[in-house]
């Protein structure tokens, strides 16, 4: 075994390399080879694999678009305008009770989060600039930009387990008693609820991964893109947490974004919140190189953050959705309801796993799902924790997501 093997069956990836020569692949691109030439076995096949909310957008969009399209003559503000930001502090203080964030220092518009995530790990290494092997440590599984940010600033990607025996989030104690791991980490990435399998940080766990980020000055990215999505009650949010502190926001960024909450995955609009001096070096770093939320989506951004009742009209559907499931897969797969987002992580082992059963779904139901193993890697303990499982999105129809759901369980009996 070589010691790039190694050091990826010990949970940890480093090197550009990675993300060019096959070690590393989006899900997708593995999914497609997967399935590459089985015809799908039913008339009408069903789409669950990307987290695409198919909901309806705002229907105030195309005309706030339409209001500020002179500003596509400009060049827009790579921090976000102050009618955006104002609206993003608004929304912060309605949904996290933290009313006095400082929309010029403490929020940054994105073009997405997913941008965002990435480039953020570029000024989280540089704080680390006397490590000579500096580590970015995720949740595993993991979201693509996570990792990319990593491998793509030089940092070693390590990846902590989330499985069903430590509540679908990271082990924070596990990782505190890692101290040499701790003393070259420059952030740790968390996502609440967790992507895929839809956990919830409580405010004790928030707390605890901020203490230890704090302790050993690493940046917490806390990645609450799917927060507005929930059937029961609403995610506690970081910045709430971390407002309750001496520190404040120290050591901590919040990323969040139109895609799941306001159904706009094409506006391509975010932003982040929190440290205002890491922001402040970041926003140099964006200034320099990352796109900018053209002027119009800007406009029409700050709308949407103003407006809940879209938000609210689209949780209902969610809910009825999540009602079928409740319906349809109790007893199956180790389903449980997700605190929140709008995916289902079932258990496909007593199948042989979730590559095999995402390959059976499609041949003979005609029904796509992505296999849980592709969208993580071996963790720590050499075991990839999404083996077992495949992961359902629920964005269809709910009439659609109903019919899929009874497939899936057919063809899994």
């Amino acid at each position: 075994m070589t010691k790039f093997a190694e050091r990826e069956s010990l949970g940890h990836i480093r090197g550009a390399a990675a993300l060019t020569n096959g070690t590393i692949r989006s899900p997708f691109t593995q999914l497609r080879e997967l399935l590459d030439g089985i015809t799908p076995g039913h008339a009408r096949p069903i789409e669950l694999t990307i987290g695409e909310p198919r909901e309806a957008m705002p229907d105030f969009i195309a005309a706030k678009i339409a209001e500020a399209a002179a500003s596509f003559g400009k060049y827009p503000p790579i921090k976000g305008s102050d009618e955006l930001r104002a609206a993003i502090a608004a929304w912060i203080g309605r949904r996290s009770a933290v009313h006095d964030i400082d929309p010029a220092t403490e929020i940054l518009a994105l073009n997405g989060s997913r941008e965002g995530l990435t480039l953020a790990c570029i000024p989280a290494v540089a704080r680390k600039r006397s490590v000579e092997n500096p580590a970015i440590v995720m949740c595993n599984p993991y979201y693509s930009a996570y990792i990319a940010g990593a491998l793509g600033c030089g940092a070693e990607a390590v990846f902590l387990n989330a499985t069903s025996e430590t509540g679908f989030l990271p082990d924070l104690d596990a990782l505190a008693a890692d101290t040499a791991l701790l003393a070259r980490a420059a952030a740790l990435f968390i996502g609440s609820p967790s992507n895929p399998q839809g956990a919830v940080a409580t405010p004790a766990y928030i707390a605890k991964a901020l203490a230890l980020a704090r302790r050993h000055d690493l940046m917490l990215f806390f990645d609450e893109c799917y927060s507005e999505i929930y059937t029961d009650a609403a995610p506690v949010g970081a910045l709430t947490v971390a407002a309750s502190t001496p520190e404040r926001f120290r050591n901590l960024v919040v990323f969040n974004s139109l895609s799941k909450r306001s159904n706009l995955p094409g506006m391509r609009s975010g932003f982040c919140a929190g440290d205002p001096t890491f922001l402040s070096a970041y926003a140099e770093i964006r200034n320099m190189c990352a796109p900018q939320v053209p002027g119009p989506i800007q406009h029409a951004s700050a709308a949407a953050w103003a407006d809940e009742a879209h938000v609210e009209a689209a949780r209902a559907v969610y809910r009825h959705k999540f009602a079928d499931a409740d319906s349809i897969l109790s007893g199956h797969f180790g389903y449980q309801r997700p605190a929140g987002g709008f995916c289902l992580w079932l258990d496909m082992s007593h199948v042989g796993g979730g590559a095999k059963a995402t390959v059976t779904l499609w041949k003979s139901f005609g029904v796509k799902v992505i296999p849980g193993a592709f969208l993580a890697q071996p963790g720590q303990d050499g075991r990839n924790p999404g083996d077992a499982y495949v992961r359902v999105a629920l964005v269809q129809p709910a009439d659609v997501v109903k019919e899929a759901l009874e497939r899936i369980v057919q063809g899994s009996a």
